[in-house]
Order: structure tokens, then C-alpha cells, then sequence
């Protein structure tokens, strides 16, 4: 997840909302497989990484990975403009109290990530024999030639997927001609080398993300309720983490069967959402209640400031790459 804030006022919001929409349709491309023409590719340093030429399975990649720099994949990735607030002033981050236009977005390592997930799962089950009940904990040594080029492999993917954010961020605030105020990355579902109780480990937070003394994080809501901007507090009986998000209330499948598209409509007008592509599995009535979510976790971490997300956009294809 990428944050961006703006040296812009939240009123330019609904001054001029046909405009961003305008700039997040023509900057971002969304769904599972899709990507960019050769004219259209940009350069980026992870594109340079020594990795790409560290074996044949990850060097065959690289083009995939040049044609969808820049964009999202599709389930619950999204690019959002909304509303920044700072209740109080952040020294820290050098931020006035107010409230800013600020760029959201959540996505991936895209087909790069999922090729190489899938292809080294597919090894560790083969190397790592395990009854069929419990073959999808099959592992990677990590003092192994083949947990040794998986490590690689996955920490590409993770830049990468910075990478992606970085470019589809730099594009719009060009567009925008704005100056940035401050910008927040954060990683989940990603594992982690880090000191534990005396030893080093790997932290894997599925469904967590950082949250050691001082580290920033966001922590969305859904496409009708707030995100938050958090600071870590290193508890460290929570392993230095806390949530990603408000979760899931109800499975997709769930979600499409049962939730009314009228609702969504009518949550979507109450909190002046402005929705590009997306389904009813992606409802925000599909999600947890955000503020009990951040409540449970008072422990953990100290909210900064509010994300209210105005304009939208999310894959409308039904793809479900995450």
C-alpha cells in the first residue's frame, strides 16, 4: 500500500472530481493479465536488478514484469482519491493540522509475484513431502540452494510491487502538478528477517503489516469508510504487527448472492463515493466495521490521521488477482 499526500486542500475534491477521475482513468490500468503496450512501458531501477539474471525462471519474467509496471491487478486492488485529515500537526512527518487531497492505492507484485509464488509452492511441496492434509505447509529450507534463490525471487517481487506503486504515484502527481507534503509505503501478506527474542527469525505477516515502535502504516477501511494512518507502537507480544485492513465479513461468493446493489448505491451516494469499475463481492457491507477493527487494536498502533476515500477506481473485469 502507497499513501501520497498532497500539497493540495481536500476542497479541490469536489471542485473539480470530474478531473481526477479523469487523471486516475487515463494513469491506471487494472485486472489480472493486463498491462502496457512497449510504447506505453516505463523504466524503473527494479527493472536493473541483478536478481532478474540470478536464474533462466526469473530472468523469463522480466518482460511480463516491464508490460505491467505501473499497474494494478484486480480483486481488492484500488487507487483512491480522497480526504487527508490531520486532526493535530505531525512533526514527524512534517505535516500541518488540516485536511489535503491524498492518493490511496493497494496492489501487488502483479503476474511477476504470482508466477513466482505459484512456481516455488509447487517446488516446496515436491521437495518438502508433507500428508496431503497439511502438503500446502511444505517450506523452503532457508539453508537450501533452492530457499536461497526463492528469498531472492520474493524480495524482487516485493520491490517490485513498490515499484508499481511509485510509478502509478509519480505519474498522477505529475499530472496533478502538485507538490507531495509526505508519502507512506507499507507491505502485507510478505515475510520479514527481524530479531525476536534474542534470535533472528522470518516474520511472514498474512493479513498483518508492520507495526514496530515508529514504523507508519495505513490501514484501510473500504471504498465507502475510512482508512487510517497508524504509528506503530512495537508491542512486541503482537510480533511488531497489526491488521492490514478491516477484513473480510463475508466471502465474495457471499458477497455477490446476497448484498443489494441498490444499498451499495445509495452508501456509495451518503458518503459522496464517485465508484469506477469494482462488484458487489468488493461492497463495502462485505467488510468488517473499520472502527472496531482499529478499537482492538489501540495496543498496537496510534492513529495519525484519516483517509475518507472519494473517487475510486478498482478492476471492473472480475478478475481476482490479489
Amino acid at each position: 500500500m502507497a499513501l501520497s499526500v498532497f500539497d493540495i486542500p481536500a476542497t479541490y475534491i469536489e471542485e473539480y472530481k470530474d478531473r481526477l477521475e479523469e487523471l486516475i482513468m487515463k494513469h491506471t490500468r487494472f485486472g489480472a493479465g493486463n498491462g502496457y503496450l512497449k510504447h506505453e512501458r516505463v523504466d524503473h531501477s527494479v527493472l536493473d536488478s541483478s536478481v532478474f539474471e540470478s536464474n533462466a525462471f526469473v530472468r523469463a519474467l522480466k518482460d511480463k514484469a516491464w508490460t505491467q509496471l505501473g499497474s494494478s491487478g484486480g480483486g481488492n486492488h484500488f487507487v483512491e482519491f480522497g480526504v487527508m485529515e490531520f486532526a493535530d500537526s505531525d512533526p514527524a512527518l512534517g505535516v500541518e493540522k488540516g485536511k489535503y487531497l491524498a492518493l490511496l492505492t493497494h496492489s501487488g507484485s502483479r503476474g511477476l509475484g504470482a508466477t513466482i509464488a505459484g512456481h516455488y509452492t509447487k517446488l516446496a511441496k515436491q521437495l518438502c513431502k508433507l500428508p496431503y492434509q497439511a502438503e500446502n505447509l511444505a517450506y523452503l529450507d532457508l539453508n537450501s540452494a533452492e530457499g536461497q534463490e526463492y528469498w531472492l525471487a520474493m524480495n524482487l517481487a516485493g520491490d517490485y510491487a513498490s515499484a508499481c506503486h511509485e510509478v502509478i504515484h509519480d505519474k498522477i502527481r505529475r499530472a496533478l502538478g502538485a507538490a507531495l507534503l509526505t508519502k507512506i509505503e507499507n507491505h502485507h501478506n510478505f515475510a520479514w528477517k527481524e530479531q525476536y527474542n534474542g534470535a533472528e527469525v522470518i516474520v511472514h505477516r498474512k493479513g498483518a503489516t508492520p507495526a514496530g515502535k515508529g514504523v507508519m502504516g495505513i490501514i484501510p477501511g473500504s471504498m465507502a469508510t475510512p482508512g487510517f494512518l497508524v504509528r506503530g507502537k512495537g508491542e512486541v507480544t503482537a510480533v511488531n504487527s497489526a491488521s492490514h485492513g478491516a477484513g473480510r465479513l463475508m466471502s465474495r461468493t457471499q458477497a455477490i448472492k446476497t448484498l443489494s446493489a441498490v444499498e451499495l448505491k445509495m452508501m456509495l451516494a451518503d458518503n459522496g463515493v464517485r465508484l469506477l469499475g469494482a462488484g458487489m463481492d468488493e461492497a463495502p457491507m462485505a467488510y468488517k466495521d473499520i472502527h472496531t477493527v482499529m478499537a482492538a487494536q489501540t495496543g498496537l498502533v496510534d492513529e495519525v490521521a484519516t483517509f475518507l476515500p472519494k473517487i475510486v477506481r478498482m478492476a471492473d473485469d472480475g478478475s481476482r488477482e490479489d
